[in-house]
């Protein structure tokens, strides 16, 4: 071990010896989640009490966890909207506590705009600590590869897409959080934060590979392993000019790079020749240029998602990436980190208990009018629940949408994983796609296209190289092949309109345009008659899904032609 990796091992033990302190007794109070959530729950109402959110809401009588549910409603983000479109003003009191609002994370919406989610200081502590935790327990678990303070390789978004009335930055969270980072842990990050800046695909992947190829990189991180396959292709794809850049110390001139950026990150690079002649060999022996030939898989991990409908992605990671483990993320989202993953391979994790309180209704129960409600120490092993975490930053009884099972307990705390958005969401690589978003979309797009329709589903349908979304149509609506394929490109346009992490799924190629999927005339009928007699149920209050999540819902189809 070289001098300076030697320091660099020591001072990163100093700097997480509070965090692995602080794991330990993480791990205590998961033998009583009762108690630990009962005082967040305390917690975050008295703090928020003052509010104009915690005065509507009577946020000072509440004293139990009953009277909390009584006050306040199980609601998604249109219901705390307005009291956010009040701190995007700068009127902060108008839901939290806090003096500022640091910036806003973006998210898409289930509706046609996107959320817009205030990150306070309690959020960053929240969000550091979670991370901290789950970042320390991975670094222990793969000790023999020695992949402590050694580069990492992540892509990070635009902190500061927009701002509000008040100023406030809106935009990516993981851009906003490695620009904040202390600087001897930004330094290992290989890709800089400048990039985020970046809209053109090709351009961003490629930047990431140019500024970590001569790197001894240690992990690989991206929510989504879609990301982590196209990165692997992009190295492949553009080895030579990779290879030539390389070697020469610069940086494609060709490239979508906006001239502030590119200001920015010329100045950066060295020529590397040696370096170049070596990974020029190994392609030249290979005929190919993989992650797995850049660094060996024998000291590198892959952090990733890794459940709900992420398998087919996973699937094709150790062909690019070899025999290397893989660690979950967790469940969390620009609403906050709920689940911290102890284990590779899994997507389960154990519920954040120290930073949000959470609530649980069960699968079933979701569309009751009056659903079993139930704390984090009161649900089973091998149920399904719809999860509802309430922070200290705004969110209360957030109905987020995700559908987690619980595969067991760390102590008495359960350990969940993410099943998917529940039956109203299709998400192939992150877009969250919704059933609001494809009706909205269809309306916009049949008030300047009359194509005709006598039923329809979206659905999502897997392919190795290019996934994408099927509108199922009847034979009869497919006489005018023309006026059907302007509508089906309109379709694909709208959709970007309706829902921005869709278009940015389609603008970096992770997803395919839409594909016109035919099937017999009276098909529909025979469908929802089929539907109706297995759920129940008054046909008068019948209505027909307009998505459906399952991306192998195509192959129960009778398809007699795809266009």
């Amino acid at each position: 071990m070289s001098l300076k990796r030697f320091l660099l091992v020591r001072v990163g033990r100093l700097l997480t010896w509070p965090v692995r302190r602080q794991l330990r007794r993480f791990e205590q109070q998961c033998e009583n989640p009762q108690a630990v959530q009962a005082a967040v729950l305390d917690r975050i109402l008295r703090k928020q009490a003052n509010t104009g959110f915690g005065r509507d809401h009577h946020f000072a009588e509440i004293r139990t966890a009953e009277d909390f549910r009584k006050n306040v409603p199980v609601a998604p983000y249109e219901y705390v909207a307005p009291y956010i479109e009040k701190v995007q003003a700068g009127d902060t009191n108008a839901l939290l506590a806090d003096d500022r609002v640091l910036m806003f994370a973006l998210t898409s919406g289930t509706t046609a705009s996107r959320k817009l989610i205030p990150v306070t200081r309690e959020y960053l502590a929240a969000y550091r600590r979670g991370w901290n935790m789950w970042g320390v327990k991975m670094y222990r678990d793969h000790r023999g590869r020695r992949i402590a303070m050694r580069p990492i390789v992540q892509m990070v978004g635009d902190p500061d897409e927009f701002r509000t009335s008040a100023g406030i930055p809106c935009g990516n969270l993981t851009g906003f959080t490695a620009k904040v980072q202390m600087r001897l842990i930004r330094r290992l990050y290989a890709v800089p934060h400048e990039t985020g800046k970046m809209k053109d695909a090709l351009a961003k992947y490629y930047v990431a590979l140019r500024f970590s190829m001569d790197r001894n990189v240690s992990q690989f991180m991206a929510a989504n392993p879609s990301t982590l396959v196209q990165l692997a292709r992009t190295l492949d794809s553009q080895r030579e000019g990779l290879l030539k850049d390389l070697h020469d110390g610069t940086l494609r001139g060709d490239l979508d790079i906006p001239a502030a950026v590119r200001s920015v990150l010329a100045p950066r690079l060295k020529p590397n020749p040696a370096r170049s002649r070596e990974l020029a060999a190994a392609a030249e022996k290979l005929g190919r240029l993989y992650p797995q030939d850049v660094w060996p898989s024998n000291a590198t991990i892959v952090n990733t998602w890794t459940g709900g409908s992420m398998g087919p992605y996973l699937r094709q990671l150790p062909p690019y990436y070899g025999d290397t483990p893989v660690r979950d993320l967790g469940l969390l989202a620009s609403e906050g980190r709920m689940t911290i993953p102890m284990a590779n391979s899994t997507p389960s994790g154990v519920l954040d208990i120290l930073s949000h309180y959470f609530e649980f209704i069960p699968e079933h129960e979701i569309d009751a009018k009056q659903p079993t409600v139930l704390a984090a120490h009161e649900i089973t092993e091998g149920g399904s629940y719809y999860i509802l975490p309430t922070t200290l930053y705004g969110l209360y009884r957030y109905h987020i949408s995700d559908l987690v099972r619980v595969t067991g307990f760390l102590g008495r705390t359960p350990m969940v994983e993410f099943l998917g958005k529940g039956s109203r969401f299709a998400n192939l690589t992150g877009e969250k796609l919704s059933e609001h978003h494809v009706t909205k979309a269809v309306d916009a797009v049949l008030k300047a296209i009359p194509q005709p329709i006598t039923g329809y589903t979206l659905s999502p349908v897997f392919d190795d190289r290019e996934p994408y979304y099927a509108i199922f149509l009847e034979e009869s609506d497919a006489t005018n092949a023309g006026q059907l394929r302007q509508f089906v490109t309109a379709l694909d346009r709208e959709l970007g309109v309706q829902n921005i992490e869709y278009a940015a799924k389609r603008e970096s190629a992770r997803l395919g345009p839409i594909r016109t999927k035919i099937i017999p005339a009276g098909t529909w009928a025979k469908w929802d008659a089929e539907r109706l007699s297995k759920t129940g149920g008054a046909s008068e209050q019948y209505k027909r899904p307009c998505l459906i999540g399952d991306a192998n819902f195509h192959a129960t189809m009778p398809v007699t032609r795809t266009i």
